[in-house]
């Protein structure tokens, strides 16, 4: 019996629903009804009865919450006596572009629910480096949007974006339904400066060389569309500046948010982050084509 499964199960028991305790947990249902199925398989017994109506404890099912919360109070107890010989807690996590998506700030008060103790930092990098310094050593893990140079890193892919063009509202092309990326053929980029990842520019580039601008951070790429009717992409999904518009890519691979750490990085609340994230993270519902995706926002939240 693993703690995680413990306090799953608490939480199923506490509820009796299992929709609630997933909600409580930060995680979907799927994954929490296979746990509780297999820690009754691993304990031969029926912990919790399933109905129509609800769910309702057995007998062995009430032995188990007395004793899996009594496990579970000194295994805090245990964990905050040893925080406490070791200090303050800490943190630091790299973020990239845009801190107005919706999902960072539900994972931001989930990790905060789960560690009110733990001091966190936060480093915004810009659009020079996808890693946000996970490769200096600036950060402990990243929040951000690949794709970029992965040696040496862990790489978990929280969400998949669709991506527009960024125009000016004036620009023919701006009330189009839709593009194709043979559409901007010709015309200027807003460009990311020398020694930026490889394969980071690339990618917003349209998979291909470009001249123009070169911008570090979102609002620069806006302005420079603004100031200089250039274009450039960006994921679909959030509300554009007043004079510019995004139009969906139907050729333009998605935009993946992952969050990424350095493989062997011994810091115990980086799994803690990566699980929060992955059950706080919820898939992007837009397509390229899709109309209502037309008023978005640059940048990448990693980025």
């Amino acid at each position: 019996m693993e703690l995680r499964t413990l306090r799953y199960f608490v939480a199923v028991a506490e509820e009796l629903h299992f929709g609630r305790a997933a909600a409580r947990l930060h995680m979907s249902q799927p994954p929490l009804s296979r746990a509780i199925k297999q820690l009754e398989a691993g304990l031969g017994a029926t912990l919790l009865n399933r109905s129509s109506t609800g769910v309702s404890l057995t007998p062995a099912g009430a032995v188990l919450l007395d004793e899996a919360r009594e496990l579970l109070v000194q295994a805090d107890r245990i964990r905050a006596r040893v925080a406490a010989e070791a200090g303050p807690a800490t943190i630091t996590i790299g973020l990239l572009g845009d801190g107005t998506d919706l999902d960072a700030v539900r994972l931001a008060n989930a990790f905060r629910a789960r560690h009110p103790g733990i001091e966190v930092r936060i480093r915004e990098a810009d659009l020079t480096d996808p890693t946000c310094g996970l490769r200096a050593g600036l950060v402990d893990v990243a929040l951000t949007r690949a794709p970029f140079d992965e040696t040496g890193l862990t790489v978990h892919e929280l969400r998949a974006d669709p991506v527009g063009a960024v125009l000016r509202d004036d620009d023919p092309l701006s009330q189009r339904t839709h593009l194709v990326l043979a559409d901007l053929s010709g015309r200027r980029w807003f460009q990311f400066p020398d020694g930026t990842d490889p394969a980071w520019w690339t990618y917003w580039n349209g998979q291909e060389p470009r001249e123009g601008p070169v911008v570090r951070a979102v609002q620069e790429c806006r302005h420079a569309v603004l100031w200089n009717g250039t274009v450039g992409l960006t994921p679909l999904g959030h509300d554009m500046p007043k004079g510019l518009t995004a139009v969906p890519l139907t050729d333009m691979p998605p935009s993946r948010v992952v969050t990424a750490w350095n493989k062997d990085d011994p810091n115990p609340l980086i799994p803690s982050f990566v699980r929060i994230a992955a059950a706080t993270y919820r898939p992007s519902r837009q397509r390229p084509g899709d109309q209502t995706a037309q008023r978005p926002a640059t940048g990448s939240e990693r980025a």
